[in-house]
């Protein structure tokens, strides 16, 4: 089996596992389904699912490694845009394909709910929001350059600001194709960003 082959096969079956216990998750509840009832219903061993997933919160919050992986594919391979310009195009990219991490996605309420009930999910998205601020500042400068940590702070608060305002229209209604179509509030959350906060009031 060459390497292609395989990674191929791994990637399946991490996701096949992930669909199942999500769809487990949403019908049960997150806190009343068992790592065994997913991997009997994913048709592999209980060992197999902490192989690819070492925290059973992490089978329904799986997105963590693309998240620092799109943000580090925007900041590496940004060219002559400066750091707040690469990561203010990968967030209109993301919102205009209607992808996950964008927040502008159908059903989005559905996901965000098994998260409000369950202290351990939400517990793992902060460790998860850590993890991926820390990975921001290795690109920026390093653990150990106080301005890393204050753009990577900044840069990740802006990303979030756009994920919930995406979120929020379909919470609120708005179909996923039509936020998809929205621009403004991107620009304005990376203008503020850019700008400072010296001249804005509330």
């Amino acid at each position: 089996m060459d390497m292609g082959l395989r990674e191929r096969k791994k990637r399946e079956t991490r996701e096949r596992i992930s669909t199942v216990a999500t769809e487990l998750f949403i019908a049960r509840g997150f806190d009343a389904v068992t790592v065994a009832e997913v991997a009997e219903a994913a048709e592999v061993s209980k060992m197999t699912v902490f192989n690819y997933f070492p925290r059973k919160e992490d089978l329904y919050l799986d997105r963590h490694e693309e998240i620092i992986e799109v943000l580090s594919t925007a900041i590496t391979g940004r060219g002559e845009l400066s750091v707040t310009a690469a990561v203010r195009r990968m967030c209109h990219q993301l919102t205009a394909a209607n992808h996950a991490l964008s927040g502008a996605v159908d059903g989005f309420g559905v996901f965000w709910g098994v998260i409000n009930a369950s202290p351990a999910l939400q517990l793992r998205l902060l460790e998860h929001l850590r993890n991926t601020e820390e990975a921001l500042v290795d690109l920026l400068g390093g653990q150990r350059d106080p301005r890393a940590w204050q753009v990577a702070g900044m840069l990740l608060a802006t990303v979030r600001s756009v994920f919930y305002a995406n979120a929020r229209a379909i919470l609120d209604g708005t179909p996923a194709k039509t936020v998809a179509r929205r621009r403004a509030h991107i620009d304005k959350a990376f203008d503020l960003l850019e700008s400072g906060l010296g001249q804005h009031t509330w």
